[in-house]
């Protein structure tokens, strides 16, 4: 009875460009989500920006939009009262610079919050959000 769980350097050798592929689809699909969420809180930072500067919203206003969101959209995470704050910060920090605005995009969530929160220059960011997308850092090396 042969055991699946086995490889063999014959298979690592037949199956390498297959698994190659995989792998690299796998983490371009990964990439594209990232990408894809950091976007849509940029734009969400930048509609409670505007509404936050006309007066439109206070404070309050993130409790009750968290709520509602948890409300109507049930299987989405990371909307807590917290979060609409954050994509505002964010988005107010990169908004003006075209030449950074398109860094955020190649890192993950996490990363852009713990840049974003430790570093209150925009040198600073930049230079952090250069340096974790050419070294691949993780966020615990962030």
């Amino acid at each position: 009875m042969t055991q699946l769980n086995t490889t063999s350097t014959a298979d690592e050798d037949r199956f390498a460009e297959i698994v190659q592929i995989i792998e690299l689809t796998r983490r371009q699909t990964v990439l594209g989500v990232n990408s894809a969420l950091v976007k849509l809180y940029f734009q969400l930072g930048a509609i409670i920006s505007r509404r936050v500067a006309a007066a439109e919203w206070g404070d309050g206003v993130m409790t009750q939009l968290a709520a509602y969101i948890a409300r109507t959209q049930r299987v989405l995470r990371g909307f807590t009262r917290a979060n609409p704050f954050r994509m505002r910060q964010f988005c107010e920090a990169y908004a003006h610079d075209q030449k950074v605005s398109a860094l955020p995009r190649q890192l993950p969530w996490t990363h852009n919050l713990i840049i974003l929160s430790q570093n209150k220059w925009p040198e600073e960011r930049e230079f952090y959000l250069r340096m974790a997308i050419q070294e691949r850092r993780s966020s615990r090396t962030l």
